[in-house]
């Protein structure tokens, strides 16, 4: 038993030899100091197609695509606010905040992307904001229809009122 704690303990010991910070490594033999040289510049559109988020990647043709729901919605600012969809709209609101901070949290960081996604939901909050001022006007409207029915209501009973006695109303009047 002794014999197998020594060959474990030898073992232990060469491993540990071999991983030694004092140790040179084989692959470094010929390291310098010097610096590596510095890239060749590249040009622009050499930059944008090599880029992560160039033109070959889906990072680029996605927010190209998704422009067209922001003009969709600015198209719809043309359009009566009774005939949007509210739903529709807080959607659009939702999917442009939510979207719009998470192309600043993934990488590559695609800035194109969340310009998209912020004028998504600028659209979608213009066109919500739009269907709940329309919503409430029509409430409104309908409290000053009322009220206007009521008043039309009590001047054509006073109309024949008067009509049907008018020697009282006149009296009534007077005093």
């Amino acid at each position: 038993m002794s014999s197998r704690v020594g060959i474990r303990f030898s073992q232990c010991a060469r491993n540990l030899a071999r991983a030694s910070p004092f140790r040179r490594p084989h692959g470094r033999r010929y390291q310098t100091t010097e610096t590596a040289p510095p890239p060749p510049t590249q040009g622009t559109l050499q930059r944008l197609w090599n880029s992560p988020v160039g033109v070959k990647t889906v990072h680029f043709w996605a927010p190209i695509m998704k422009w067209a729901l922001v003009l969709a919605g600015v198209s719809d600012f043309y359009r009566p606010p009774e005939k949007l969809s509210l739903t529709q709209n807080i959607a659009l609101t939702a999917t442009g905040a939510i979207w719009t901070r998470w192309c600043f949290i993934i990488k590559p960081r695609n800035i194109l992307l969340a310009a998209v996604n912020f004028f998504l939901g600028c659209v979608g909050v213009t066109q919500v904001t739009r269907i709940l001022m329309w919503q409430r006007s029509v409430k409104a409207g309908t409290a000053v229809t009322e009220t206007v029915e009521q008043d039309a209501k009590n001047a054509v009973q006073t109309l024949e009122g008067t009509a049907k006695n008018p020697e009282a109303h006149a009296k009534s009047a007077i005093q």
